[in-house]
């Protein structure tokens, strides 16, 4: 049985590595870029390259080209402007309209727990987002969007904090000299799970749900920096503890975990 052909919007530092493995289990796959730096990449991993712009409308190679395809995977996080929030939703909308003539029957958005305020419990799908970040607002706006929308069926993944490789917290703590609310929870997943939780959600068929996607694992702030700081071999930043504690929240993934039967490959985000 033939295998969906799958576009990926935005192959970067989560996109690339997720195209990769699709690619060797069978999918055919179109990739998006921004520019030509990054066509070879592409096209050593495998995929088929484009070169899409959403600067709010699209540009660059034919939008039409690029979404033939049964599934279509966006990762494209708000851009850092002062108009986030009217700009995001219009580069959605234009996507929106090119997918009204694609071939794409569903959509996998990847989104962010930001959506959920920091209101010093645990958070799942089933309870009202409300963002206190402009960046999450736009997140949960996007969400809404494509959800609603009745030409393809959508699923939305709750990434936490994504860490692995280059991003570590070693890399970090090399630039702190002082660690705020040592205390705090984390919220975070290895970028291997994230690739693994996107081709289980291809795989088994998920479309239309909401997921959250957290490690099981919540390290306090202070303990993810000390130890990173002792693998490192670098000082530990100072530990200040705020006189009022700073607000947090634990995503909880318990939904992902049942309706994928998902194991976690790095369930504590400390051990990755």
């Amino acid at each position: 049985m033939q295998k969906e052909s799958i576009s990926i919007l935005g192959c970067g530092w989560l996109g690339l590595p997720l195209a990769r493995d699709l690619v060797r289990e069978g999918y055919r796959v179109r990739g998006s870029t921004t520019g030509e730096s990054k066509l070879e990449q592409l096209r050593d991993a495998g995929v088929e390259p484009f070169i899409i712009r959403l600067d709010p409308e699209a540009s660059g190679d034919d939008i039409t080209d690029f979404l033939q395809s049964d599934i279509l995977l966006v990762d494209i996080p708000p851009a850092r402007r002062d108009d986030i929030l009217e700009y995001h939703i219009a580069q959605f909308s234009s996507l929106i309209d090119a997918l009204s003539q694609s071939t794409v029957r569903s959509v996998l958005l990847v989104s962010s727990t930001s959506v959920y305020p920091a209101c010093n419990r645990e958070v799942v799908e089933e309870e009202s987002a409300g963002p206190e970040s402009l960046s999450g607002q736009v997140l949960l706006m996007v969400e809404e969007m494509m959800m609603s929308e009745t030409g393809f069926q959508t699923t939305v993944v709750r990434f936490g904090g994504l860490v692995g490789y280059d991003r570590n917290p070693a890399a970090y703590a090399g630039l702190l000299k002082e660690t705020t609310d040592p205390d705090q929870p984390m919220n975070l997943i290895h970028r291997d799970d994230c690739v693994k939780i996107i081709m289980e959600i291809i795989r088994l068929g998920q479309w239309g749900e909401i997921f959250n996607a957290c490690a099981p694992v919540h390290p306090l702030k202070g303990e993810y920096y000390r130890r990173a700081a002792e693998k490192s071999g670098l000082p530990l930043p100072s530990m200040a503890k705020a006189e009022i504690p700073c607000p947090y929240k634990i995503v909880n993934s318990d939904k992902l975990l049942k309706a994928l039967h998902y194991v976690f490959l790095h369930p504590d985000p400390l051990e990755g």
